[in-house]
């Protein structure tokens, strides 16, 4: 496929305001938190960078996935979680400050987990002729692409409260909007394929949905941790951050392969549907619990 100039201008700016939007809501504290209540933040990051990439994988065997939509729903699978994790973390009543702070320490983490997982997903799945390895020039690309806006974002929050304040709102909204625009592209970009194999990916985005938000609910209840901590998990875990592995998958100066875009494009839609259902049951089933954990 060939660089496409809309994509090499589009996409960077697209995932900067995105990035930038997630640094406008962070704060040094976020991070320290980590020291201080360090066991649902490993419970968490344990969850997301082992169990998940494990899970994905038998997923893209179970259900046959052509080699580059394998690449796909890997590279999914070890992003982070988005930004929106938080707002269905809050609505269902789970513990808000542990999303934050699983959002800012996994942003980080992702920078590095995230070109090892896909290089061994492309090695794995891909013929030699195919794979295009993210090599050590690309990651750096990543590293700033991802980290520079939000470390601009933490930066304006640190110096000018106020205005990041007032900027979070509107910089949300053109963040969604991006988003959208960025799965649009992904479909036109590949619209034969994603009509021949949507069916077969969206039945592996939704079972890869459904596990992600068992895994980030059960696996934390099994441990001991409240249940507004074991909401707040399965909320980051079940939203993945789709806009940072379509923006990877389509980047001609990255992956450059709008197929890989395809399995995060679905996923950012289904996602959506099945976390307020997920909210819904649990504060159906568990109403009076979240009360007494909340006062």
């Amino acid at each position: 496929m060939t660089a496409d100039p809309l994509l090499t201008l589009f996409l960077p700016v697209a995932l900067g305001i995105i990035m930038l939007g997630l640094g406008l809501s962070l704060g040094i504290a976020d991070f320290a938190r980590v020291v201080k209540f360090p066991r649902p933040v490993l419970i968490g990051l344990g969850c997301q960078l082992l169990l998940l990439p494990l899970l994905c994988f038998g997923l893209t065997k179970v259900f046959g996935l052509a080699p580059a939509l394998a690449v796909g729903l890997m590279l999914l699978a070890a992003s982070p979680g988005g930004t929106t994790a938080n707002l269905y973390s809050h609505l269902a009543h789970g513990d808000v400050a542990l999303n934050i702070t699983l959002t800012a320490v996994n942003s980080v983490i992702a920078i590095l987990t995230m070109p090892l997982i896909v290089n061994l997903a492309l090695m794995h799945f891909m013929t030699g002729d195919q794979a295009i390895p993210l090599q050590f020039g690309k990651v750096l690309q990543v590293f700033v692409i991802v980290l520079g806006p939000v470390a601009i974002g933490m930066w304006l929050r640190s110096r000018f409260p106020g205005f990041a304040e007032r900027m979070q709102k509107p910089v949300k909204l053109v963040s969604a909007l991006f988003l959208l625009l960025i799965i649009v592209l992904a479909v036109v970009k590949d619209w034969q394929t994603f009509v021949d194999y949507a069916p077969l990916v969206g039945g592996a985005a939704l079972a890869f949905n459904l596990l992600s938000l068992a895994v980030g609910y059960y696996v934390p209840r099994l441990l001991k941790l409240s249940l507004r901590q074991a909401i707040a998990i399965g909320m980051e875990i079940g939203i993945h951050n789709g806009t940072l592995a379509i923006a990877l998958a389509l980047s001609p100066v990255l992956l450059n392969n709008s197929t890989m875009a395809i399995p995060a494009a679905i996923y950012s839609i289904i996602m959506f549907f099945t976390a307020a259902l997920f909210g819904w049951w649990v504060n159906r089933a568990h109403g009076r619990q979240l009360a007494a954990e909340a006062a």
